[in-house]
């Protein structure tokens, strides 16, 4: 595990010197100590990316031997599998097995950008012009510098989702992760350098938000910004990046609706509900928390669900059969403690709602389930951010999509039933950047991942992401060979 920031293409110690504890969440340990970075080494974390995009050879070259070192880091990452898992598993506190899809999905966020980095060589689109002797096309190219801002849910996973199609483009980048899961990306510059990478092209400062993120995100030499986290600190980035007009995607917070239809089998509906909002802790932007059922079904899921959830086995996420570690910190743990004495006061608490007996000395928290909830309920409207399902009835399409839809987020969306055609129209009537049919919260890295409304803007994965970090150039060429004739006539 590192105890230095990457820049330039070497470790080296923070300007001050100073670190922070990084700390188990299941039993509220320090477990290392992190670099933390500050203004002075974002600035030169930014200097040293801008050297490496104004004058160095990545930008330069071309998109099959960029796509050599890439697919040389998903190699390098799905090599160290095992390890960065357990470090992930310390680090946010997720069970190992969903600790090692996240980085085997890591690996391969790299291979898909490999594959697209390849796709750009010779890539440019002939413009059919309407007056003759010109002829034009629009060429891609790398939007410059890149700051990316990671959270702590998925912490190597979220950075791939921006480095990955970033590097693909031909830019440099900046990346600040989390202050509470910094350590597996650290790991970055390592595997950057094994894979051939040249200096600058990937910088990782870690550091807290008001000292190293805001530095990152006001730096003039900045030409694009992605950000995942808070609405409010999305906010806040959109505004600072308003003063120099940099480019900006943001994929910011979530309260998704899981809308089930009677016709749905008990079995599959409970299934998908658990999944959809227990898996990784509730810890999920997109998570489904909201759930809708068809008030004839309603009894029946209900009892089931709770008969579920509570024999979900809770504990280290080094133990076997565990599906729900600690929450990330202490402080997520009080606001989600804080979240269900709320809920307490708002609707029917029907299973959870406390610590686990045994458990107190980490950061758990009990599956928990609000039935009967007010849609004007803040722990209805509110994203709480933790393993916390709120459920209520509805009688009618209609009312379905309109209980969905109140909500002033729109990142993800579920809807379950074997009318596939009713499934597809519930799913056009979603507001809602992701969408999901008889399933909840698979996510691929093929697929456009992005919100509408509060839940931001932009899209990563896919082509979609490759696109964030490019430009559009058009290139006119006059080649008619004679005077165009404003002031020398033929």
């Amino acid at each position: 595990m590192k105890t230095q920031i990457f820049i330039d293409g070497a470790y080296v110690a923070p300007t001050s010197g100073a670190s922070f504890d990084a700390v188990d969440p299941s039993n509220n340990t320090v477990f290392h100590q992190v670099p933390r970075g500050d203004a002075t080494d974002i600035d030169k974390a930014v200097k040293a990316a801008r050297r490496a995009f104004d004058e160095g050879p990545w930008p330069r070259m071309s998109g099959t031997e960029r796509a050599a070192c890439l697919r040389k880091m998903g190699d390098l990452i799905a090599a160290r599998t095992d390890a960065l898992a357990r470090v992930e598993v310390m680090d946010n506190g997720k069970p190992l097995p969903e600790a090692v899809w996240d980085i085997e999905d890591t690996a391969g966020v790299f291979h898909f950008y490999a594959d697209l980095a390849e796709g750009l060589d010779g890539h440019e689109q002939k413009v059919p012009l309407g007056m003759e002797g010109f002829t034009s096309k629009a060429v891609k190219e790398p939007i410059g510098v890149a700051g990316a801002i990671i959270p702590w849910n998925f912490p190597l996973l979220m950075a791939s989702w921006k480095v990955a199609p970033a590097l693909a483009a031909g830019c440099c980048m900046v990346l600040k992760p989390s202050e509470l899961t910094s350590v597996t990306a650290l790991e970055l510059g390592e595997i950057a350098n094994e894979a051939g990478l040249p200096p600058g092209v990937l910088n990782i400062v870690t550091g807290f938000g008001p000292e190293a993120g805001q530095p990152l995100t006001e730096h003039p030499l900045v030409d694009k910004l992605a950000f995942t986290g808070s609405v409010p600190t999305g906010s806040r980035i959109m505004a600072t990046a308003a003063r120099d007009i940099k480019a900006v995607s943001l994929e910011l917070g979530g309260k998704s609706p899981l809308v089930v239809f009677a016709d749905t089998p008990v079995e599959e509906a409970v299934e998908w509900i658990l999944f959809g909002i227990f898996w990784n802790q509730g810890e999920v932007c997109s998570a489904t928390s909201r759930v809708l059922i068809e008030d004839s079904a309603y009894e029946a899921v209900m009892e089931r669900l709770v008969t579920e959830a509570r024999k979900i086995k809770i504990g280290h996420g080094l133990d076997e059969g565990v599906l729900l570690g600690p929450l990330v910190s202490k402080s997520q743990h009080d606001k989600v403690l804080d979240w269900i004495e709320t809920g307490k006061r708002e609707a029917r608490l029907v299973s959870g709602g406390g610590i686990p007996t045994g458990l107190e000395d980490g950061c758990y928290v009990e599956p928990t389930i609000f039935a009967d909830v007010p849609e004007d309920a803040t722990i209805w409207t509110e994203e709480i951010f933790g393993p916390v399902v709120c459920v209520k009835p509805f009688k009618t399409e209609e009312e379905a999509i309109r209980l969905a839809n109140d909500t002033r987020f729109g990142l993800g969306a579920a809807v379950m039933s074997k009318d596939l055609e009713r499934a597809e129209r519930v799913a056009r009537a979603f507001r809602a950047g992701i969408v999901w049919i008889n399933c909840s919260q698979p996510t691929f890295t093929e697929a456009p991942w992005g919100g509408y409304k509060q839940s931001g803007f932009g899209r990563e994965l896919g082509e979609w992401g490759l696109n964030n970090y490019l430009e559009t150039k058009q290139i006119t060429t006059w080649d008619a060979h004679r005077p165009w004739g404003w002031y020398i006539k033929e």
